[in-house]
C-alpha cells in the first residue's frame, strides 16, 4: 500500500501536525531512525507499534549505503502488505534522513508507493524561539557550521549543526554578523538554551543552530512609521498612512493585482 514518510517537528510532540497524528495513528508500524525521533513518535504511537532499525554512527558510505539497503528491506514488505510509517524530526525533504530512504526504495523496491506529510521544520521554527522576525523583503540563507566552520557571504544566514560555537563565533564576528544561538528548541529532550554567548555553548551538540545578520541589511517595513512616530507616552499621533499605502500596493503586485498610480 504506502509507506508514509513523516515530519514530526522540531522536538516538541504537540507540534506534530494534525494530519502526522492521524498517519501515525492509522498505520501499521512506524519506523524511526534515532532516539529523539523515537521519543516523540512514542506520544502518539503504542510502543508495541514502533519497528526497529539499526544506523551506524559512521560516515563510512559504504557501510551507510548498507544500512539504508537494511532498512529499506525491512520496511519494502510492510509498506506492500499495509500502511507503515518513517518519521523524522523536522520536515522528511528538509535536511532529514528521509532522502536516503526515498532513494533506496526507488533503487531497489519502486513498486513501494512513497507519501509525504510535511512537518514544522527548524527552518521556521528557529524565528519563533530566538524572537527573530524575518520580514518581507528579506532572504535567507541556509548553511551548515559543523567543526567550527564559519560561512559568510549573504546578509541574513541560518547555520545548522553548529557543534563548535566559539570557533564559528569567531569567523561570523569578524565578519560583521551579529549572531544568536539556540540548542535543543522545542525539545523535551535536553536543556533549550538560547543565547548570543557562544562560550555558553562551549559542548558539541548537534541540535545548535546561529542566526547571522548583518545589522545593516534589515528591510525597512510600512509598519515602522507607527513606532517612529510614538509620543513620550508611546501614544501614536500618526498614522502613518502614506507608507502604509506604499506597502499595500506592493503587496497588491506581488499578487499580481491591478494598481492604480496616484
Amino acid at each position: 500500500m504506502t509507506l508514509y514518510g513523516v515530519g514530526l517537528g522540531p522536538g516538541d510532540a504537540d507540534l506534530v501536525t494534525v494530519r502526522g497524528r492521524r498517519v501515525l495513528e492509522d498505520a501499521d508500524v512506524v519506523y524511526s531512525p534515532g532516539r529523539l525521533s523515537r521519543s516523540v513518535a512514542t506520544e502518539h504511537v503504542p510502543e508495541e507499534r514502533i519497528g526497529d532499525l539499526d544506523f551506524p554512527m559512521t560516515r563510512d558510505e559504504d557501510e551507510l549505503r548498507r544500512a539504508w539497503k537494511d532498512a529499506a528491506a525491512e520496511i519494502a514488505p510492510r509498506a506492500r502488505e499495509g500502511t507503515a510509517a518513517f518519521v523524522t524530526l523536522g520536515d522528511p525533504n528538509v535536511y532529514s534522513t528521509f532522502g536516503h530512504l526515498r532513494r533506496t526504495l526507488a533503487a531497489f523496491h519502486p513498486e513501494v508507493d512513497l507519501a509525504v506529510v510535511p512537518g514544522v521544520s527548524a527552518v521556521t521554527a528557529f524565528a519563533t524561539a530566538l524572537g527573530v522576525e524575518i520580514t518581507a523583503g528579506s532572504r535567507l540563507a541556509l548553511r551548515e557550521a559543523d567543526g567550527g566552520v564559519a560561512p559568510t557571504g549573504p546578509d541574513r544566514m541560518l547555520l545548522f549543526k553548529v557543534t563548535d560555537a566559539p570557533a564559528t563565533h569567531e569567523g561570523l564576528a569578524e565578519a560583521g554578523y551579529e549572531v544568536t544561538y539556540g540548542r535543543r528548541l522545542f525539545m523535551e529532550q535536553g536543556e533549550t538554551v538560547v543565547t548570543d554567548d557562544p562560550t555558553e555553548l562551549d559542548e558539541r551538540d548537534y541540535y545548535t543552530l546561529a542566526y547571522a545578520e548583518k545589522p545593516e541589511s534589515r528591510v525597512e517595513q510600512a509598519t515602522d512609521a507607527f513606532l517612529e512616530l510614538t509620543d513620550d507616552a508611546g501614544v501614536v499621533t500618526d498614522g502613518g498612512g502614506r507608507n502604509l499605502a506604499r506597502q499595500e500596493r506592493s503587496e497588491s503586485e506581488l499578487c499580481g493585482d491591478e494598481v492604480r498610480r496616484d
